[in-house]
Formats: structure tokens, C-alpha cells, sequence
């Protein structure tokens, strides 16, 4: 499955980019994590929260979006 992946924040810095497209053969936002830890080692060194089609997922949701954005922590205010 072809996934557009958006980074925001420190993240899009630490990838270098703001956005990408990847091919991905995986079932779960895990095994999502693990092939973007892959590609971006760095990212393993922070803390993110992942959405999917603009609605926060856990790990173990199964991925069934094409649009996944890589979300720094925030603060309420």
C-alpha cells in the first residue's frame, strides 16, 4: 500500500523533509513505526504521537489510511 507520510515540528527536521510517499507491506501502526525507525534511525530517539487520516492511533491499530502524520508533543493552552 502507497502511504503519504507528514512530519510536523522537530520531526520534519530530523527527516529532512515535510513530506513523503512510501510503499508499505506491514498491518499496524508498530510495524509502521519499525519501517519509518528503518529509514529514519533518528526518530527513535523521540517522542511522537502518529495520526491517521487526522485522528490519533495507537500501536496496535491496524493501518487502513493512505494519509499518516508524525506529530511532535504539543502543549494545551
Amino acid at each position: 500500500m502507497e502511504l503519504s507520510i507528514k512530519y510536523f515540528g522537530l520531526l520534519a527536521e530530523i527527516t529532512n523533509c515535510s513530506e513523503e510517499n512510501l510503499s508499505f507491506s506491514g498491518k499496524t501502526v508498530s510495524d509502521l513505526k519499525e519501517h519509518l525507525f528503518q529509514k529514519h534511525p533518528t526518530l527513535k530517539l523521540n517522542d511522537f504521537q502518529i495520526a491517521q487520516d487526522n485522528e490519533l492511533v495507537e500501536n496496535e491499530t491496524e493501518i487502513i489510511g493512505i494519509e499518516i502524520a508524525l506529530l511532535p508533543p504539543f502543549a494545551g493552552g
